[in-house]
């Protein structure tokens, strides 16, 4: 028996209205949307009275290696320490570690009401076939929904911002200078190999490309990287204008903003997004909008980095497709989409108090939903409609947060932390109920997880102490040419 008769609950529909409905679902997508009291022969039928019923939500972005890196980030970094300062929870990671962070992120995701991610995982020194392989299967064992893109560059931090290297001295330099990535040329060709010879159905979890940021990648790489996903028609996704330096270093390096210098090189695409924005011209806007280019809000690793708050009403109205992440677990401390969707609505009313330029709880529910989905590649993900995927969520209805219920989707927006969760159907099937996953141990991957943890700690002690000095010289420079002029 393969459809299954949804019944009793209130459901969003088409992202548009609740109503007291019943789903039918076939195999992996909604079939039918019926009056609730219609049955349907031969169908197991799902008792849902007390749910309220929602589309999964859509990790516009994140990054699922941050999940065994987790309370590794001092609560003083910015982007740039970060990268300069934690990289060694990076180092002597095995393929079965990606695959146990892949997990980790999942379960984390789940539990908080979220069906796919973007997930731009890093191996180093650069990527392997065997360890995107492993991060695939990880996702497709668990049954999330997934784009697996290698995060993949060819410049180092201190190779990448133009002045840096030269801040430093003696032998700390030497060891920075030391630093390399693989020639770009075969990070590109294991891309290839790992991509087109895809090992698990594609309906589920799909491959993509991570040019991790722009200031790190040679323009003839990253024209690489934009010719392979327009041949495999994959999503490829940077991270651009994450921080106010990054857009101080592009003028340094290339005379030009990060977004017109993507422009200029032909990178920018429908299958294109940057992760972040914060830091866009209104030029480089119209740019991504005439591209039909997208951007994911990643509010929560934004306000943790200090890096600014991006002007989400203006790429919405500018005609950016517009997507909502989450950004790893050690960077927002958490894959909770819930907390990204709030604050996506929120933050737009810091700085002005005329409603009509706020994003609206309906906007952002779309763009955490439909808007991520878009970003991903996936077509009929992110709704509850005919024909769509059956990626559901359900929430108890009895919770605090609906009590009394008045305005359902605001008080899921403004006030859902996933603690209502009961209930997490992906392609038709459950993956979670009675609060447990059902596609793992959660117990044995936690104890897992430690074990490894543990192990990364004390093999990289060396490479802590020279990234937390090296750290401090970076945070240095940040500060002098942070207040720099933008045109």
């Amino acid at each position: 028996m393969t459809k299954t008769l949804i019944q009793g609950a209130q459901v969003f529909v088409e992202n548009d209205n609740f109503a007291e409905v019943s789903l039918l679902i076939d195999k992996d997508q909604i079939a039918a949307i019926l009056p609730k009291s219609e049955t349907v022969a031969d169908t197991k039928p799902f008792d849902a009275t007390g749910r309220i019923i929602i589309p999964g939500l859509v990790n516009g972005h994140t990054h699922s290696h941050g999940a065994l890196a987790r309370g590794g980030v001092p609560d003083d970094a910015i982007l740039e320490t970060f990268l300069a300062g934690s990289a060694w929870l990076n180092l002597d990671r095995s393929h079965d570690d990606l695959a146990l962070c892949a997990q980790l992120s999942a379960v984390e995701l789940i539990r908080k009401g979220c069906t796919s991610c973007f997930d731009l995982f890093i191996e180093l020194p650069g990527p392997t076939v065997e360890g995107t392989y492993a991060v695939a299967h990880a996702y497709h064992d668990v049954g999330l929904r997934a784009v697996v893109a290698p995060m993949i560059a060819d410049q180092t931090i201190y190779q990448a911002l133009p002045g840096l290297l030269d801040t430093f001295e003696g032998p700390l330099k030497e060891a920075v200078a030391a630093i390399t990535l693989p020639d770009w040329r075969s990070t590109l060709a294991v891309c290839d190999q790992a991509l087109r010879n895809w090992p698990v159905p594609m309906g589920r979890v799909r491959p993509g490309l991570g040019p991790t940021i722009p200031l790190h990648c040679s323009d003839a790489f990253l024209q690489a990287c934009a010719h392979l996903s327009d041949d495999i028609s994959m999503p490829l996704q940077t991270h651009l204008a994450e921080t106010r330096l990054q857009q101080v270093m592009a003028q340094r390096k290339f005379g030009t903003s990060l977004g017109e210098h993507l422009s200029e090189l032909g990178v920018l695409s429908p299958r294109f997004s940057g992760a972040h924005g914060v830091w866009l011209s209104e030029a480089e806007m119209t740019l991504l909008a005439a591209a039909e280019a997208g951007i994911s809000h990643n509010p929560m690793s934004n306000l943790r980095l200090g890096s600014g708050i991006a002007p989400l009403r203006r790429l919405a109205d500018a005609g950016v497709a517009m997507g909502i992440g989450t950004d790893a677990s050690n960077t927002s401390d958490g894959q909770n989409m819930f907390e990204a969707m709030r604050l996506a609505t929120t933050l737009s009313r810091v700085n002005t108090s005329d409603s009509e330029q706020w994003v609206r709880t309906t906007e952002a529910f779309d763009m955490a939903t439909r808007g991520s989905a878009r970003l991903l590649g996936f077509d009929s993900v992110g709704q509850i409609a005919l024909g769509w995927a059956a990626d559901l969520v359900f929430l108890d209805q009895s919770y605090c947060h609906y009590t009394p219920q008045h305005t359902t989707l605001d008080q899921i927006v403004m006030a859902e932390t996933g603690a209502a969760v009961r209930e997490v159907m992906i392609a038709g099937q459950m993956v979670f109920s009675d609060d447990r996953i059902l596609t793992l141990d959660e117990a044995a991957l936690r104890q897992r997880a430690l074990v490894a943890a543990d192990r990364i700690t004390h093999a990289n002690v060396g490479a802590r102490t020279m990234n937390a000095a090296a750290a401090e010289v970076v945070k240095g420079f940040c500060q002098r040419h942070c207040t720099d002029h933008l045109p």
